[in-house]
Parts: structure tokens; sequence; C-alpha cells
């Protein structure tokens, strides 16, 4: 990377050619270019004074509905508690993740499925992020279904491990009105593409400081449009790493939701100076400023 000369995107894509070719599959590499490939955006952004998206090729910066990412309690009572005070901050959609769901019975984690729903209300979103629970254990997975739909949950983010296609795709077969979400564990445009084709997903979530940056995240966003697959970003930490990830799909209008760092760490706030707060609308957009519209704090 050091000493190469970068006057436009295609400058981007020739480093990240290299970077990928030198490394092969070893992640440290791919997770550690990503953060030099998206700070190169930045970068080239301010030089031409122009924000990332307009760089993607995007002629506008679309809104978003941003949900709060949060984690189910240990009992159903405190997973309403926590969605009911998602609702009070302006939150039109919530993602309960991890804790109890698949430790436990099909029916305790229905009892959840359910709180999660009474807290948001009939018009709310609802998500569901299972963390890879079910490893490969496709019965499982199918267990917690009929709930998950009756409690009208718009996905089921990662049931299993990020290279069981297999299993996604047979899981996928079964869903009715809940879709199966995954992605984030893509290191790169073909493994996302992969559980696109092979394994039913509905949600493609891309989580740019783990598939390579803003390039190859872009990759997937235009392969989901041309195959009705909904691109979503995958972030919960800074609001740099925010703007980094709305970046891929900003000027996508069918794509209108975004994960949003409801409750970032100190140090994630303090980063910079500006941040991405929702508007009136409760939306969000990537920045109209040149490259990522972020400034560090000193």
């Amino acid at each position: 990377v050091l000493g190469r000369v970068v006057n436009g995107p295609q400058d981007i894509a020739a480093i990240a050619a290299d970077v990928a070719y030198n490394s092969m599959d070893v992640l440290q590499a791919a997770h550690t270019w990503s953060g030099i490939e998206m700070a190169l955006w930045d970068l080239l952004g301010k030089a031409r004074g122009e924000p990332v998206w307009r760089l993607l090729g995007y002629p506008a910066s679309h809104p978003k509905t941003p949900y709060a990412s949060l984690l189910f309690g240990d009992s159903a009572q405190e997973t309403l508690a926590r969605g009911q005070d998602a609702l009070r901050r302006g939150f039109k959609a919530a993602k309960f993740g991890w804790g109890p769901i698949g430790r436990g019975t099909p029916a305790q984690d229905a009892d959840h499925f359910f709180a999660a729903r009474e807290a948001l209300g009939p018009d709310g979103i609802l998500l569901v992020d299972v963390g890879q629970i079910f490893g490969e254990d496709l019965a499982r997975a199918s267990a917690r279904l009929g709930a998950l739909e009756q409690a009208r949950a718009l996905w089921l983010e990662e049931p299993f491990n990020a290279h069981a296609l297999q299993q996604y795709g047979e899981l996928a077969k079964r869903c009715k009105s809940v879709k199966l979400a995954g992605g984030e564990g893509a290191h790169n445009a073909a493994m996302a593409e992969h559980l696109i084709d092979y394994g039913g997903i509905g949600f493609v979530q891309i989580d740019c400081g783990r598939i390579g940056g803003i390039g190859p995240a872009k990759q997937v966003a235009d392969y989901a449009l041309a195959r009705g697959v909904t691109y979503v970003n995958h972030t919960f930490t800074s609001h740099l790493a925010l703007s980094a990830s709305l970046q891929p799909y900003a000027g996508l209008a069918e794509y209108t939701i975004c994960e949003y760092p409801a409750a970032p760490k100190a140090l994630a706030v303090a980063m910079t100076q500006n941040h991405l707060t929702p508007d009136a609308m409760g939306l969000v957009r990537a920045p109209a400023a040149p490259g990522l519209g972020m400034e560090i704090s000193a």
C-alpha cells in the first residue's frame, strides 16, 4: 500500500487486488486492508471535494430508517423493557440479538419474540439476530420459525455459521413471511454472493470493516439489487464506521433500513466531532460533505 498513487477509484481497486493476491486467505490482511481502503476513499473524496457516495456513481444520498441494535434480556420482561426504551428514544425499528436465544427451549425463545413485538407495537419493525447459535443444526433453527412469524419478525439473522450455505438454503425454503439475513462474516464479495445464490437469504448485511472496504461492499449492493435481495449495512460501533457503511448503498432508494449504533461506547462517540443523528422524521443518510463527511477529533 505504501508509496502507491491514488487518483481515482480504479487506483483503490488496483491496490485491493494486489493486497488480496499477496495475502491470499489470511484474514488479518482483509481486516487491516478494510480500514485502509475506507480511509483512501475518504482522502480521495476530500481531495476532489465530493462525498464518497458520489464517487461511487450515485447522484443522491437517500434516507434510511435506522434500527437500534439491542440484546435480548435475560428474561422476557427485560426484553420488553429494552424494546420500550428504544421506542421512547424515537426508533421505529429494533434488532434484538443473542442473549438466551437458542440456549433454552423454543417456547422460552418465543416468549422473548412476543415480548419484543409487544414493546415495538404493531407497526414497529422487529428484527431478530441469533448470532450463529444453531451452528449447522437445521432442526433447532426450524423450531423457532413459527414463533418468529407469529411475532411478525422481518428477518432471522445468522441462524448458522457463515459457511453453512446448505443449512441456510434449506431453512430459507421453510420460511413463510420471515426472511433470512446474513453476510457480516463475508471477507470478500464472493462469500456474500454465495449466501445470496445458495443460502437463499433475503437480506445481505455487509460490514465494510471486514469485507475489504467500501468497494467490494458496493459490488455486493449491486449484485443484491439485481437479484431482488435487500442490502443492509452492518455496523454498531462509531459514527465514522456508520458513515462508511452507508456509502455503498446511499444512492439506492429501494434499500430503506440501516443498522445504527444505538448504544456506542464513549470512545466511539468522542472519535468524531460530528455525528449522524436522525432527522425530524427519524431518518439518517450518508453525509453530503466531502469524503465520509466526518471530522475526526484531535
